[in-house]
C-alpha cells in the first residue's frame, strides 16, 4: 500500500497537483488509530484488526503530503455505516453499540440525520481526527440522505411524525436535519482548530429548472429535493470553507450539459470558494465539440480560466490522473499545472500575512556547494506564524515579481535551500514566508553570483 501511494504522490506532484484528499471513514470505521471507531475491513480485511506490521495511513500520508508541500485533507462518509460487501461487524462499530441510530435503505446501513445522537457521534468523530492529526482540511462528498432508488422508501415516517421541528412536511424536515449536521460539523472543526478548512463536495445538480427556476437547465437528480442538501444554504449561512459541486458529465450532455453547469455554479455560489470536480476519465472520453480530433479537457480548462468564481480544481480519481488516461496527466504536468501553485486563499479564516523572512544569506559549504539560509520570522499563535516558504529565482535584469509562478523553484518547510549545482552566472533569490492559509509575506532577497560545481 506504502509503495502503491507513494507512487501516487510523486507521479501527482509531477502533475502540479498541491493538495490531497484521501478516504479515512468509508463506513463509520478508520484508515487511523481510533478509540470511537474499528480499524477499517478495507485495510486490513477484518474490521476492527490493527494492520500488521503496523502502520497509520492518514499520519503517513500527512507526512509524505507534507514532505512534498501538499495539503491533506481528511475526507469522511458521515452516514454511511455499512455497504453491501459481506463482511463482519467489529464489537466496537457504531452499527453493534447503537442499531437503534441506523436504518437499512437498499442493501446499506446508515445513520439516521434525524437523530441528534447521531450528528453528536460523527462530530465527536470529526473532533477526534482534527484535533489529534495535523490535517490541512476534513472533507464530507455527496452522501446524506441515500441516493433515491425506486420504489424504496427511507424509513423515517415515525421520527418525522414523533418531532417535525416545525417543518409542514418531511422534505423540509430533511433538509433541516442535514442543515444542523452541515452547521454542526463547521463549528466543531473551527473550535478545535481554526485555520482546518470544512469542504463539501455535493452532487453536481442543485436543482433542474423545472422545480426551481433559479435552478439549471438540467434534467436530472436534484440535491435539494432528492438528497436534501440545501448547499445554497450553506454557501449563504457561510457554513464551508470550500465546495466542490461533481460536475462529471462532458460538455453537450443531454440531462447533465458541464457548460451549462459550470456557468450555474460560477454565478450562484456567492460566498464560498468554489472548486470544480472533474471525471478525469470522462473528460478523456468524449470528443471536443468544436474539435473531434481532441478530447474535451482543453475546453473544460478555457472554462475554468473564463469564470472569475473559479479557484481550483478537484481530480476524480487520483488513480486515473496517475495512469495517465488520455494523456491527461502529461497534459496536466506539461502545460495546464506545468507551474507550482499555492493554495487559495480564504479571508474568511485568515487574511494577514505573516512577517517576511529574517537574515537571508549564502553560505559556502565545505564541499563548494552554495546554500541560502533563512531565520524564521517571529509570529505569535497560528495567524502569525510562517509554516513554509516560497524561493523564487530570478535572472539579472528581471522584475522581482512573485505573482510569476514560474519563477518558483522550491516550496519547502524547511529554512535553506541548496543552489543549483549546474547553474552559474547571477540571479537574485526572493524568499516569502507563508502562513497556514498560505497568505504570503514580503519578500526577503538575496542578489547571487552562482558557480558551476
Amino acid at each position: 500500500m506504502q509503495r502503491t501511494l507513494t507512487y501516487q504522490l510523486n507521479e501527482l506532484q509531477k502533475d502540479g497537483c498541491n493538495a490531497i484528499i484521501f478516504q479515512v471513514r468509508p463506513e463509520c470505521d478508520a484508515l487511523y488509530e481510533s478509540d470511537l471507531e474499528p480499524w477499517s475491513y478495507y485495510l486490513t480485511g477484518a474490521q476492527g484488526e490493527k494492520p500488521n506490521p503496523y502502520w497509520d495511513p492518514l499520519q503517513w500520508m500527512i507526512d509524505e503530503c507534507h514532505r512534498r508541500g501538499m495539503e491533506l485533507h481528511a475526507w469522511i462518509n458521515p452516514y454511511r455505516a455499512k455497504t453491501k460487501s459481506p463482511h463482519q461487524n467489529a464489537a466496537n462499530h457504531v452499527i453493534v453499540r447503537h442499531p437503534e441510530w441506523t436504518f437499512d435503505y437498499d442493501g446499506l446501513t446508515l445513520l439516521n440525520p434525524a437523530y441528534k445522537e447521531c450528528r453528536d457521534y460523527i462530530c465527536d468523530v470529526v473532533k477526534d481526527i482534527v484535533e489529534r492529526y495535523d490535517v490541512d482540511g476534513l472533507h464530507i462528498d455527496d452522501y446524506f440522505y441515500p441516493y433515491p432508488v425506486a420504489g424504496v422508501e427511507i424509513p423515517d415516517e415515525a421520527q418525522y411524525r414523533a418531532a417535525p421541528n416545525g417543518m409542514k412536511n418531511r422534505d423540509d424536515w430533511r433538509r433541516y436535519n442535514v442543515n444542523l449536521f452541515i452547521q454542526q460539523v463547521y463549528e466543531t472543526i473551527h473550535a478545535t482548530k481554526p485555520w482546518v478548512k470544512f469542504g463539501v463536495s455535493p452532487f453536481g445538480i442543485y436543482r433542474n429548472q423545472k422545480s426551481d427556476p433559479n435552478g439549471s437547465k438540467t434534467n436530472g437528480l436534484q440535491n435539494y429535493d432528492q438528497l436534501y442538501a440545501d448547499v445554497l444554504l450553506w454557501d449563504a449561512n457561510g457554513w464551508m470553507d470550500y465546495c466542490v459541486p461533481q460536475l462529471y458529465w462532458e460538455i453537450g450532455n443531454k440531462a447533465a450539459d458541464y457548460d451549462e453547469l459550470i456557468h450555474w455554479w460560477n454565478r450562484h455560489l456567492t460566498r464560498t470558494p468554489l472548486y470544480i470536480g472533474e471525471d478525469v476519465e470522462r473528460t478523456v472520453k468524449y470528443a471536443d465539440l468544436a474539435n473531434k480530433s481532441q478530447h474535451q479537457l482543453a475546453a473544460k480548462m478555457a472554462l475554468h480560466a473564463e469564470l472569475p468564481r473559479i479557484q481550483g480544481t478537484v481530480l476524480w480519481y487520483a488513480k486515473a490522473a496517475v495512469d495517465n488516461v488520455g494523456n491527461y496527466g502529461t497534459l496536466l504536468r506539461n502545460n495546464y499545472w506545468r507551474t507550482p501553485a499555492l493554495q487559495p486563499l480564504m479571508p474568511n479564516i485568515d487574511k494577514k500575512a505573516p512577517k517576511a523572512p529574517r537574515k537571508l544569506k549564502v553560505v559556502r559549504m565545505d564541499d563548494g556547494e552554495q546554500v541560502l539560509l533563512w531565520t524564521a520570522p517571529k509570529g505569535k499563535g497560528w495567524q502569525d506564524e510562517a509554516t513554509s516558504y516560497v524561493v523564487y529565482c530570478f535572472e539579472k535584469g528581471e522584475s522581482l515579481n512573485i505573482n510569476d509562478a514560474s519563477k518558483i523553484v522550491k516550496l519547502t518547510t524547511d529554512c535553506h535551500y541548496a543552489l543549483p549545482a549546474d547553474q552559474s552566472g547571477r540571479y537574485t533569490y526572493v524568499v516569502t514566508a507563508l502562513d497556514r492559509m498560505h497568505n504570503e509575506s514580503k519578500i526577503a532577497k538575496k542578489k547571487v553570483l552562482n558557480f558551476r560545481k
